[in-house]
């Protein structure tokens, strides 16, 4: 079965072709950084708008890429939320305008799920059952995953997502947009030592985060500074980055512990992080446990991840329609053109 992903719930736009015999067999992504760089963040009519220009030329070179047709596609999975309500309007209108021209099912997938399951894309893949921690800009979850379907979430965030709180104090220290992943550059030449970060909700007795305080933490520091030179500002970042894996790590350790299991699976654009993966490999190497991550390329919004999970959710859809699949297009109503 060849399904078409398509992502497109915020400023990314995704596709991808996933063949559940063959694997991954080409995916596409247009960032669009640059576009909203100017503005501090990402606006989302700008996003929507371009959105629209990207997901068929985008799917054009997938399928050239895979050496496929339109006509080879058996089923197109979209991401339906959450996201950007323009953003996503896009992509379900593709997705939906493709099956229904081609005569083939539809099936609309939470962006969560996507990157949940997108570490099984990786070679080695883990094996059910997992903890999973997912972490990104938006989202800061830990959950215990038992197969396709079957979610139970164990703890997340109070407030601000791991992601986020990245972000906005990389804000404060006036590094721009996108701030993450130039906070954590910084940090790779900062001392961690030099400046006490706090380390919300480390010893809560749950598997909840905050991350809220840890950020209004960097701006007191920031602001207690005569003058906040470079050398300041990476020593502030490597504080700030060594305080939320430290947290990360911890929780998911909790997590294996409480459940028992013995393999942690790591999703979402901070699982691309240095030290997080650092820390997490020398945990899993002193305490025998296994963990995976997605590759680095499909740890930010993808259309591989919505490809995969929707051909999941096919191939264990149960007679009755238990998943959100919609049923084959039935053209014999219509009139002819």
């Amino acid at each position: 079965m060849l399904v078409l992903g398509i992502e497109s719930s915020c400023d990314e736009t995704g596709i991808a072709l996933y063949d559940t015999d063959a694997g991954l067999l080409a995916h596409q992504i247009h960032s669009q950084i640059a576009m909203h760089t100017e503005y501090g963040g990402v606006v989302p009519e700008l996003a929507s708008r371009d959105h629209i220009r990207r997901a068929l030329p985008l799917t054009s070179a997938c399928l050239t890429e895979a050496g496929k047709t339109l006509a080879d596609i058996d089923a197109v999975a979209y991401t339906a939320g959450p996201g950007l309500a323009g953003a996503l309007l896009v992509g379900a209108s593709v997705a939906n305008a493709l099956a229904f021209s081609l005569g083939k099912p539809v099936v609309a997938v939470h962006h969560l799920e996507g990157h949940l399951l997108s570490p099984l894309l990786a070679d080695p893949a883990p094996q059910f059952p997992f903890i999973a921690l997912l972490v990104s800009g938006g989202h800061t979850q830990l959950m215990a995953v038992r197969g396709i379907g079957q979610y139970e979430i164990l703890g997340e965030t109070v407030d601000d997502a791991a992601g986020e709180a990245f972000d906005k104090s990389a804000k404060l220290l006036g590094l721009g947009y996108p701030g993450g992943p130039a906070l954590s550059k910084l940090a790779e030449q900062g001392d961690a030592k030099r400046f006490n970060l706090p380390r919300p909700m480390l010893h809560s007795g749950n598997l909840d985060f905050s991350f809220s305080g840890l950020k209004t933490a960097v701006l007191q520091l920031a602001s207690k500074q005569d003058e906040l030179d470079p050398q300041t500002q990476a020593d502030i970042c490597a504080a700030f980055q060594e305080a939320v894996v430290e947290v990360l790590s911890k929780k998911c350790l909790a997590a294996l512990k409480q459940t028992g299991m013995n393999r942690l699976v790591i999703a979402g654009g901070v699982g691309a992080n240095k030290q997080l993966r650092a820390g997490l490999d020398a945990a899993a190497k002193k305490r025998r446990f296994e963990v995976f991550y997605p590759p680095l390329e499909l740890c930010t919004d993808n259309g591989a991840m919505i490809a995969f999970a929707g051909a999941q959710r096919l191939k264990f859809a149960t007679p009755a329609g238990s998943y959100a699949v919609q049923p084959r297009w039935d053209l014999s109503s219509l009139p002819a053109v």
